[in-house]
């Protein structure tokens, strides 16, 4: 839709009992930047007073040309016009827009994000937050530790919404599970979107005749623990949320079968062998964790096994998230408990029981399976790795943090200004069932807990060449001065708290900014034909950056195509001249006018940038005509 010139009668008065003469002001582009008070005892806009100073007009640009009226219409020392700005707070005219990224408007625009997820637990609508699962290797997840990068050999996340959709996200195992077993959402959860409810032993029938309420069996000859595996260095762990803790509750348990030499062999008769049963268990006794290995370590020539039990000595508190890691050096024999990354036991898989000993090496049996889940409590992130994890990481956010990009926004015309950015966050921390949060609109998004939001912005011109266009820090709700351009890009960085267990989060943005509309058209164009051209005049545009005018002509209505000119093809740069003669047209042909004006600036390489057009006039050059002067008709 083009705009059209619009005009608001306003007038001042010393004698609120009396106004004086009324004048005519543009107001299709009133308020850009800051504010025009008229500081009268009476002022009266559109024929509703508005007393003393409290009457504005917005932007200092209206107030020019409001200036530029009066003054042309009476004598200065009669009027006196005072410009203020405020020194505090911040009122934006009627040119400024706004982009809303969240929300209603969702967070489709946040496209690079970096250790960040979205959620709809929080507040009505989805936030984003720092997201739990990130810890560099390929499927890992906090907890998962600084390993060298190898992806674990098993990984069970619970993230999907239903448990006979859990999976092993390497492909190596089957799941198997059993109407015992409940999902539970991100609330519960200790990382990622889900976890695993376990409410005891399983029900009987479950699925594939399982005996317990999540059976996991080795699918590819790769998994760590197919049969025949001579398994080296090993790393278990997983997150435990317990209800009660009571003795005799199996956490996880792994059994196989084993063919070993048999004790005593006949003189001279053939070898025989015997089945021995393996197993790995953990279980709850006295408040602690328990875990017992069966005939698992075997001496290097197969001979030999040892029955080894390491316990942890810290109680395990019922309803509150620990992380549990066992691990196992195959060089030193060293097997490993540890609890929230604190060391609680060492055992040594070796011939002395002891550091420096012949080291016993793990053998996985025949038939071989885990079973998960013989206690009551919630379990999130269960995993295995085929290395010794040196430096397990427990806390529920990385301590780097996460990061946010948005995708380019197009503000539409070429030195936009960016007026300010607001955002409404808060920080969020999950326990059980709760979720406490808190929130906040603008100001410096830094919590008592030392979690934190940085907000970046930057804007160029060119949108495939961000490069030389750094950030710039800013805080939310404070004006913004000198950020210009078309394109414009916001950026917050997310930091956790001092321990990484509570994450900041950010509900929305809102981008205000004023573009950079070209000049409002010239008015009152009036044309007049003369033999082989056609002189044209019009009133100047109200704008104050005006540059010039450009003059397009043609044959036809609305196309402006002209090249019989003179002067040149259409459109005719009229400069800052508001009359002009536009000579060498053909008579008898009826010519088509408008004018638009135009300021300069380079928004990528382009010399003009022209406003709308005029009122369209027209006029037909003959023989014999003289030019003359024109009288604009007000």
């Amino acid at each position: 839709m083009k705009k059209k010139s619009i005009f608001t009668l306003i007038r001042f008065s010393q004698n609120p009992g009396s106004f004086g003469k009324t004048f005519a002001v543009s107001r299709l582009k009133a308020a850009k930047h800051a504010f025009f008070i008229g500081c009268f005892p009476k002022t009266e806009i559109l024929g509703k007073p508005l007393t003393g100073c409290a009457s504005r007009i917005k932007s200092p640009k209206i107030a020019c040309k409001t200036i530029f009226y009066l003054a042309n219409s009476v004598k200065a020392h009669r009027l006196l016009v005072y410009l203020l700005f405020l020194l505090s707070g911040s009122v934006y005219g009627f040119g400024e827009k706004i982009i809303t990224l969240g929300r209603e408007a969702s967070w489709d625009w946040a496209e690079n994000r970096a250790g960040i997820t979205q959620i709809s637990s929080v507040r009505r609508y989805p936030v984003l937050v720092l997201s739990s699962p990130a810890n560099g290797a390929a499927g890992s997840l906090p907890g998962s530790g600084d390993f060298t990068g190898e992806a674990p050999d098993l990984s069970l996340s619970f993230d999907e919404k239903t448990p006979d959709s859990f999976r092993d996200s390497t492909g190596r195992y089957r799941i198997a599970v059993s109407p015992a077993l409940e999902a539970v959402d991100r609330r519960f959860s200790r990382a990622g979107t889900g976890a695993a409810l376990f409410s005891g032993p399983s029900l009987p029938g479950g699925a594939g005749g399982t005996s317990g309420p999540l059976i996991i069996e080795p699918q590819s000859r790769n998994a760590l623990f197919a049969p025949g595996s001579r398994i080296r260095d090993f790393s278990l762990e997983f997150w435990l949320y317990p209800f009660n803790m009571e003795n005799g509750e199996q956490i996880l348990s792994w059994t196989s079968s084993r063919q070993v030499p048999a004790v005593q062999t006949p003189a001279g008769g053939a070898s025989q062998t015997r089945h021995v049963f393996q197993q790995i268990q953990c279980m709850a006794l006295k408040n602690r964790l328990q875990w017992s290995f069966t005939d698992f370590f075997t001496s290097p020539e197969g001979a030999a096994r040892l029955n080894i039990t390491i316990a942890g000595t810290s109680p395990v508190v019922p309803k509150s998230w620990n992380h549990h890691l066992i691990r196992f050096d195959s060089l030193t024999g060293m097997l490993e408990y540890l609890v929230n990354g604190k060391t609680e036991a060492i055992e040594y898989a070796s011939s002395t029981g002891h550091e420096g000993g012949e080291v016993y090496t793990p053998i996985a049996g025949e038939g071989g399976s885990f079973t998960l889940g013989k206690f009551m409590g919630i379990m999130d992130e269960f995993k295995i790795h085929g290395v010794w994890i040196a430096k397990p990481t427990v806390q529920k956010y990385p301590l780097r943090g996460g990061r946010m990009e948005t995708r380019t926004i197009d503000l539409g015309e070429g030195n936009s200004g960016v007026l300010k950015v607001e955002a409404a966050g808060g920080r969020v921390s999950t326990g059980g069932a709760r979720i406490n949060s808190e929130f906040q609109e603008n100001g410096r998004f830094l919590f008592a807990d030392d979690s934190e939001l940085q907000f970046f912005i930057r804007t160029t011109e060119n949108p495939y060449n961000w490069d030389e266009a750094g950030w710039r820090n800013f805080s939310p709700g404070d004006d913004l001065a000198g950020i210009r351009g078309r394109y414009v890009q916001i950026a917050v960085d997310f930091y956790p708290s001092a321990d990484s267990e509570t994450s900041p989060y950010l509900e929305t943005l809102r981008i205000t900014y004023l573009p950079d509309e070209p000049p409002l058209p010239p008015a009152s164009l009036v044309a007049a034909a003369a033999d082989g051209g056609v002189r044209l005049r019009w009133k100047n545009s109200p704008d104050t950056d005006t540059a010039g005018y450009l003059v397009y002509y043609g044959t036809g209505r609305d196309d402006y195509f002209g090249g019989d000119a003179i002067q040149g093809v259409s459109p005719i740069d009229a400069g800052k001249q508001n009359t002009i003669l536009i000579d060498g047209l053909t008579n008898g042909t009826l010519y088509y006018f408008r004018v638009a004006a135009y300021d300069r600036r380079n928004t990528g390489g382009a010399s003009f940038h022209a406003g709308e057009f005029s009122r369209e006039v027209s006029a037909r050059p003959l023989k014999g005509l003289e030019s003359r002067s024109l009288r604009i008709i007000e």
